[in-house]
């Protein structure tokens, strides 16, 4: 395989009964929790960072911009490199990073850029630290605190996410870095369910990540993503994403988490990938915006949606069209493939391709700008632009 040249120069706590007809197996974790009296999902946290996690999370939520995801893991990063031909090697990582941060003008589309921990310590192919360039560029850096995703013993051949254990002092070493806020990403597979088990683990493990992040100085990005395998309908969708974010709720409120100091990146309300029907922007729009009035509070700054599979174009329609009419939060973007697949493929690890690779990241960063303030028209755009990116059961 080639090896990359480096470059030249209200809260909702109505538990409701989602669940009728299964037994709720409460592990030991959770027992006692459910009768518990909830406390204001407004109640200010103890410590000294409760002012500055508002201003983070005001800040990234700012008009016309959006959150550029490029945390994925080394072995996930070698899949994309494998891609375009190259090895996985730290230096062709390294390269591949520093063409997106550097891109002039990102920062007048996107707020804050999510890192793996390599990125996050790492320099740029000129010795200038990472961080740096993002400041330059009025991004703020984030981090993504999770450990993956592993198998839930008791389920129905589903997963949890790992990685509470040890998570504040990280937490703690990561905002020394110049981290501001944080990721972690666990799933919910509607083919497999979803068991009451499951929706119970991503609920609870989320709001302890909240609450750790939170008291460690980093807004957390809250991402329960409703996985789009299967043959369901976008009523089936709706009906799982309202059950995940009423557990959700009740767990960050029952950890005391300041919502006006956290983001969420949910799942858009969309039919299972493999199923027949397909439904417009406007259908989309209209499922996701219900789903959010109903179930996510407005003192919430930001919504920052993940693509989930979608195509580039078809992420930024829908974006587009949640953004046709007032809502409550800054709707926004938290893409990786739906920013990065055609600059990737323009780059092909070639140092002579690095400038027409950072216009393609600028040209689709410029159109979410757009659809976020609902002015996208989609004009113009490459038919790679609009391949869809579904990978059946994705991890990271």
């Amino acid at each position: 395989m080639a090896s990359a040249s480096l470059f030249k120069s209200s809260a909702v706590l109505d538990k409701s009964d989602f669940f009728k007809g299964q037994s709720l197996r409460q592990p030991s974790a959770y027992v006692g929790r459910r009768n518990a009296v909830a406390p204001s999902a407004l109640t200010v946290r103890a410590g000294s960072y409760a002012d500055e996690l508002v201003k983070t999370a005001k800040s990234i939520a700012t008009p016309g911009r959006g959150i550029m995801a490029m945390d994925e893991s080394n072995a996930t990063c070698g899949k994309r490199l494998a891609s375009i031909g190259l090895e996985n090697t730290e230096a062709n990582r390294q390269a591949y990073r520093t063409l997106l941060v550097s891109a002039p003008g990102l920062g007048n589309y996107v707020s804050g850029a999510i890192l793996f921990e390599e990125t996050l310590y790492q320099s740029t192919v000129d010795g200038k630290k990472i961080v740096d360039i993002l400041a330059e560029q009025n991004i703020i850096p984030g981090i993504k605190t999770d450990k993956g995703l592993v198998p839930l013993a008791g389920s129905n051949d589903e997963s949890w996410c790992q990685g509470l254990d040890g998570l504040s002092s990280r937490s703690a070493a990561y905002y020394q870095q110049g981290a501001r806020f944080c990721k972690w990403r666990t799933v919910v597979s509607i083919p497999n369910g979803p068991s009451a088990l499951a929706v119970k683990e991503a609920a609870w493990g989320l709001a302890r990540y909240a609450a750790i992040s939170q008291d460690n100085g980093l807004v957390p990005i809250v991402e329960p993503e409703i996985l789009l395998d299967g043959e369901h309908g976008i009523e089936r969708t709706f009906e799982v994403a309202q059950q995940v974010w009423a557990e959700v709720f009740f767990y960050l409120a029952q950890n005391n988490v300041m919502y006006e100091g956290i983001l969420l990146k949910p799942s858009m309300v969309t039919p299972g990938a493999e199923c027949k029907e397909r439904n417009t922007p406007e259908q989309v729009a209209d499922y996701t915006l219900k789903l959010l009035n109903r179930r996510i509070p407005p003192a919430v700054p930001g919504i920052m949606f993940l693509s989930g599979g979608q195509s580039e174009v078809e992420a930024t329609l829908n974006l587009n069209a949640m953004n046709q009419s007032p809502n409550p939060w800054h709707v926004s973007f938290s893409y990786a493939r739906a920013l990065q697949n055609t600059c990737l493929k323009t780059w092909g690890g070639r140092p002579e391709n690095v400038k027409a690779a950072q216009d393609a990241l600028l040209t689709r960063a410029k159109a979410n700008s757009l659809a976020q303030l609902g002015k996208y028209t989609g004009e113009g755009e490459s038919d790679e632009s609009k391949e869809g990116m579904y990978v059946k059961n994705y991890s990271y």
